[in-house]
């Protein structure tokens, strides 16, 4: 059993397939792909062993601490601060005490994973801690997915989990029979050339929106199934110019993506996202895609190099946050 730990995990911005790697969306649309990219914007575990049985939970988001005597003590509370730290724990049950700490550099509800991430980081954290070997990338998804919908209490997608676990550029291949994931290296890549994160200053739900679209699927909704199967021949399109390196068409696809997303709920946009798609179209050589379920959070801004510090200026102007953040591949930050 290790005595200290940390473990940094990457969150995510999601270029296509977003709604679609919930189950059972993309059976209802004959499997479909989610293409996601892993950012610096990291989450954050410290993970000490304690002598004795005594339990110590620090949040420095929620500017939360408090010890208790031993885990089923933890356990057995009701304190709100700890719903996203009991489903996991009481996975993993370790008998000894421990101090643990998590810190996320994402903003609240910004469409970046990172509640998700955080999950990540804390079940490499155990694993370590443990003793234990870190399961294939697939394994590891499908207990945080799990653990997540314990903490949410709402059904959730897994393409989050993948760049927090792997780190890369992620296309990922929603089947019948399982989940297909390529990896593919940042460097090989332009998109630390064209990549732009803004956000819009307020949060979003995920689970909210998402949960709207599989109400509306379930109940076969028409415009909300014709909007899932051209998301679908989105997402194919956007994986199919990251593979064939035909990166000048995503403008146009990611414009179609946002079509077809707001037909699913208007709720993905809001005026701050549209003001945010206005000013990168300014320059006619950007375009905008809506992190996470939208409706606030961040918006990616793809752009020209040479137009993006005007993009900066004029976001700044009107109110929104630039992230100085970018693509990248696992952390190897961990120790």
């Amino acid at each position: 059993m290790t005595n200290e730990i940390k473990i940094f995990s990457p969150t995510r911005v999601d270029l296509a397939g977003g709604t679609l790697d919930m189950w059972p969306l993309y059976n209802f649309v004959g499997g479909a792909k989610t293409v996601n990219v892993a950012i610096d914007v990291y989450s954050q575990v410290e993970l000490k062993k304690t002598s004795g049985a005594e339990v110590t939970i620090e949040s420095r988001d929620l500017g939360y601490t408090k010890t208790f005597a031993n885990l089923d003590v933890l356990l057995a509370s009701t304190e709100p601060q700890l719903t996203l730290y009991k489903p996991l724990l009481a996975f993993f049950k370790p008998e000894s005490g421990f101090h643990l700490i998590t810190a996320s550099q994402s903003p609240v509800g910004a469409g970046l994973g990172g509640s998700s991430s955080l999950v990540i980081s804390m079940m490499k954290a155990f694993y370590k801690f443990l003793a234990q070997p870190i399961p294939s990338s697939h394994e590891a998804v499908q207990i945080a997915h799990n653990l997540e919908a314990q903490i949410l209490n709402t059904p959730t997608g897994t393409q989050d989990y993948y760049p927090a676990f792997s780190g890369g550029l992620n296309i990922l291949n929603y089947t019948a029979k399982n989940i297909q994931q390529n990896i593919v290296p940042i460097g090989s890549t332009p998109l630390k050339e064209h990549f732009l994160l803004v956000y819009t200053g307020k949060a979003h739900h995920s689970g909210i929106n998402n949960f709207e679209v599989l109400k509306s699927a379930v109940a076969k909704d028409a415009k909300v199934m014709a909007a899932l199967n051209s998301l679908k021949d989105v997402a194919e399109k956007t994986a199919n110019a990251c593979l064939s390196n035909e990166w000048s068409k995503l403008p146009e696809i990611f414009e179609h993506e946002y079509k077809y997303r707001i037909q699913l709920t208007e709720h993905f946009s809001s005026p701050e996202i549209r003001q945010i798609k206005e000013i990168s179209q300014k320059t006619g050589q950007s375009q905008v895609k809506i992190c996470g379920a939208g409706g606030g959070g961040c918006v990616l801004i793809w752009t020209a190099p040479e137009v993006r510090s005007r993009i900066i200026k004029e976001c700044q102007t009107q109110g929104f946050q630039i992230l100085n953040s970018q693509p990248v591949d696992l952390a190897s930050k961990d120790s």
